[in-house]
């Protein structure tokens, strides 16, 4: 135990800000300008033709060829792995950990994330492949090694190692916990739950939603993006009405909002004072984990799923990145951060929540009992399709390190880890995700600002045909 501990000491300590202070932090914010810079700011001057191109067409018929999806099924595909807790749980974290100005930083990150997310699915359709059964495959370690070169498989190869690993946390075992801590909620507001039938209930949900996600992921991509593209909208639409409900309710709380947000994203301690321990560094690498832990730009995880996508050219399906960073983080994220902060619940500043502060905050419109039986069902479906999501991504990363034999071991090995998931303490499951974060976003970050010229070209083909903005 003495050697477990201290690796785990180093994981969530000097490595864990090696990979987001000094690595995520500048390239999030400092890289993201440089993108925008070299691709003409698309995601501000193109924003409403990348609207009109994606959501616009949302209810449109699509159909793919063989071994594809279709762009909306990718798209959802990737929205299941970000629209989730990283919107509920996440954001709650981000207010109590970083005070409420972490929430300007994950806007920041947010305006930034959408080139980022963008050039990322560019290059991922730009060089994919073909894999041994008629898949389109694709993502960072396939636009690293053949955009870079030979000499930088070892930096494919990385990135792979550490996104099958993120596969685990972020999308694994950090979901499932918060689907169990969810329901172990819903429960203690209709009776009392002891802890014998705590752990009780983390072992049946740790068992039933193992068995529903085997037979979904055994299915393949296919299968995933059949599922998500019925989940996503659907929970999407009634989560934000829910908490437009209350951010109405709620409306002259709204102002003060927004005014927190803003005042103390530069000086936290001068409303907040110094018991909290919230500290400037703190806001701003809270609300860029968070923002990362929600949209997933810079970790080049969601380039894995638009990859498969049956699309006209990398840029039409760039602009997807544009929608999918927006809606995630600049509406869903928002809403959850006024529906906290509006409704004025209490935050105990400095201890990492779960969903109980958005369950409180819904409570004050709907009552205790129907908001937690509310926010289980939401992050019930939202971390299921996260978890789908993220096994595609850590599949494709175990078939690029290891081939296609590996699929079938893997799949195994993270059908058993969503049970370790829901009986595994909340701090643990959190730590490791956030750390393997942070360190897949090193090299995927090296292959986009290396490959950034190609992007810029990309862009600038698509724009100065006329036939693509009419």
């Amino acid at each position: 135990m003495g050697i477990l501990n201290t690796i785990l000491d180093f994981v969530k300590g000097p490595l864990n800000d090696f990979a987001w202070m000094y690595t995520f932090l500048p390239c999030a914010i400092a890289g993201g300008l440089f993108l925008t810079i070299r691709c003409g700011g698309v995601q501000f001057r193109h924003f409403a033709h990348a609207m009109k191109n994606t959501v616009g067409k949302m209810f449109q018929k699509q159909e793919a060829g063989e071994g594809a999806v279709t762009p909306m099924q990718a798209v959802t595909t990737a929205l299941s792995a970000t629209v989730g807790t990283g919107n509920i749980v996440g954001t709650s974290q981000a207010i109590a950990l970083g005070g409420y100005g972490a929430v300007f930083w994950l806007w920041l990150a947010a305006l930034m994330g959408m080139v980022t997310k963008y050039s990322e699915i560019v290059l991922a359709i730009k060089y994919r492949e073909r894999d041994a059964r008629g898949d389109w495959v694709g993502g960072p370690m396939y636009y690293i090694s053949k955009g870079l070169g030979k000499n930088w498989k070892w930096l494919a190869a990385l990135f792979a190692l550490f996104a099958s690993l993120a596969s685990f946390g972020i999308g694994n075992m950090s979901q499932v916990n918060s689907i169990t801590g969810s329901v172990i909620g819903a429960f203690s507001a209709f009776m009392t739950v002891s802890s014998g039938l705590e752990m009780a209930l983390k072992w049946i949900m740790g068992i039933l939603l193992a068995v529903l996600i085997a037979v979904i992921l055994l299915g393949g991509i296919k299968r995933i993006g059949a599922v998500t593209e019925k989940l996503i909208p659907f929970m999407s639409i009634f989560y934000i009405l829910f908490t437009l409900i209350v951010i109405a309710v709620h409306w002259q709380g709204v102002g003060n909002a927004f005014k927190m947000i803003f005042a103390t994203a530069f000086t936290p301690q001068a409303v907040f004072g110094a018991t909290t321990g919230i500290v400037l560094k703190q806001t701003i690498i809270w609300g860029l984990r968070r923002s990362a832990f929600s949209n997933e730009a810079g970790l080049g995880s969601a380039a894995i799923a638009h990859a498969a996508a049956d699309t006209r050219g990398p840029v039409n399906q760039g602009l997807y990145g544009i929608f999918e960073v927006f809606i995630d983080t600049i509406v869903i994220c928002t809403l959850t951060a006024l529906t906290i902060i509006a409704s004025g619940v209490t935050i105990d500043f400095g201890v990492k929540p779960g969903s109980e502060l958005i369950t409180a905050a819904l409570a004050t419109v709907f009552g205790d009992k129907f908001a937690a039986l509310f926010i289980a069902v939401a992050l019930m479906l939202f971390a299921f399709s996260t978890v789908l999501g993220w096994s595609l991504y850590g599949t494709r990363c175990i078939q690029y390190l290891f081939g296609n034999k590996a699929i079938r071991v893997f799949q195994v090995i993270f059908i058993a880890v969503v049970v370790i998931g829901c009986v595994s303490p909340l701090e643990f499951v959190w730590d490791v995700a956030d750390t393997f974060n942070g360190l897949m976003a090193i090299p995927n970050f090296i292959g986009l600002f290396a490959l950034s010229g190609v992007v810029a070209m990309e862009t600038k083909k698509y724009f100065s045909n006329r036939h693509n903005l009419h």
